[in-house]
């Protein structure tokens, strides 16, 4: 099963060293392996929210994501996406900022650092809106109830989330932007940058998020529907018909996905120049991570990890919620990736734990009531 699942990614990973070996030695093979240690840590929440969306659709799409959504995750953001960067905030044509990343990488550099406070703006609204739609919707399960219920009554207030992530993003670019007239000069007009990326990116959430919410009703009406024909026919004798799968459902599912995948990749993205500036290398180390990310997904779904521990999807949107909040600190402000791969993990961590003493707690009381059961069988 591990190597059915993985066996592409344990592939890459070999074939990805090799390669940096061939590149660069023994010093590029460190890097290498560094990068796509740093990706996975960073983006182990990444995995167990794409596992709650993937485990919707079915076997044809979790393939398409397994294959084309492979080579957008690795070609398009590991590889494309710091292009567009540069060639976008510099202003010049794809070949001359492939040319650029190749042959000037100090300069590089420079200008994926210039576009940063877009970027992370950009991917910080879009996470911030999913981890406030998560904490606003009443669940059955609850993981921190002392704080979860009180926000599940206030979701009940419309448009809470949004208003909330645009108050979030104005602070953000008054913040930046008093900070930025300080020092005048180029980064005087960061502010206006700032907010028009984070209206983009909550934007893209609502455009997105809403269509893929709408399939999927759709989808599921349909299955009811059919169900329902299902149970008449079986009833009045006569053959079942065909289940209809609404294709533009899980379309959308899909590219939400894509689009959720890129909004994390952005901080993998980005901290992979405090590393390295080397493009080949970046794209090198984040792929081998992002192999192993859709592996992880694919296996979580699989096993049915979700179901079994039950917070999991709960730790998962805190540390979303937390990556949000530290992409748009990191506007003004330097955040180290190991806090931020760290403040992932710990929570992610946190919540398994919670589900495990759960799941014990469950089956103890389990255990005591079939034992009541047996002595009240055996008492004459």
């Amino acid at each position: 099963m591990v190597l059915k699942t993985f066996g592409w990614s344990f592939a890459v990973t070999a074939l990805g060293l090799v390669a940096a070996v061939f590149y660069g030695g023994w010093t590029a093979f460190g890097i290498v392996a560094i990068l796509s240690i740093l990706e996975i840590s960073l983006s182990f929440d990444n995995a167990v929210v794409n596992a709650g969306i993937l485990k919707k659709m079915n076997a044809f799409w979790q393939k398409i994501f397994l294959t084309i959504g492979i080579l957008i995750a690795v070609f398009g953001m590991r590889l494309v996406f710091p292009v567009v960067i540069v060639a976008i905030s510099a202003q010049l044509g794809p070949i001359e900022a492939v040319d650029l990343a190749l042959t000037d990488k100090d300069r590089y550099q420079e200008l994926v650092t210039d576009a940063h406070p877009s970027i992370a703006a950009f991917g910080g609204m879009f996470l911030l809106m999913i981890f406030l739609d998560f904490i606003f919707e009443d669940r059955d399960i609850k993981w921190l109830a002392w704080l979860e219920r009180p926000l599940a009554k206030l979701g009940k207030v419309d448009m809470l989330s949004v208003c909330i992530a645009l108050i979030v993003l104005l602070v953000s670019a008054i913040t930046f932007g008093a900070h930025a007239h300080q020092h005048g000069g180029a980064h005087a007009d960061k502010a206006e940058t700032v907010l028009l990326a984070g209206i983009a990116g909550l934007i893209t959430y609502m455009i997105v998020g809403g269509l893929s919410g709408y399939f999927e009703d759709k989808l599921e009406e349909e299955e009811e529907r059919e169900h329902e024909e299902e149970e008449a026919a079986a009833r009045s004798g006569k053959p079942k018909s065909a289940v209809k799968l609404a294709g533009k459902a899980a379309f959308f599912m899909f590219l939400y996905l894509e689009v959720l995948d890129a909004s994390f990749s952005f901080d993998g993205v980005i901290g992979a120049f405090a590393i390295t500036n080397d493009i080949v290398l970046m794209a090198l180390g984040l792929g081998i991570g992002a192999m192993y990310v859709r592996s992880l997904t694919v296996y979580l779904v699989r096993q049915g990890t979700l179901d079994d521990y039950v917070y999991l999807e709960h730790g998962a949107h805190y540390a979303i919620g937390a990556l949000s909040i530290i992409l748009l600190v990191t506007i003004q402000y330097e955040i180290h990736e190991v806090i931020t791969g760290l403040v992932g993990v710990a929570l992610i961590a946190w919540s398994f734990w919670s589900s495990v003493r759960r799941n014990r707690a469950l089956a103890a009381a389990e255990g005591e009531s079939k034992d009541d059961e047996t002595e009240a069988v055996c008492t004459p």
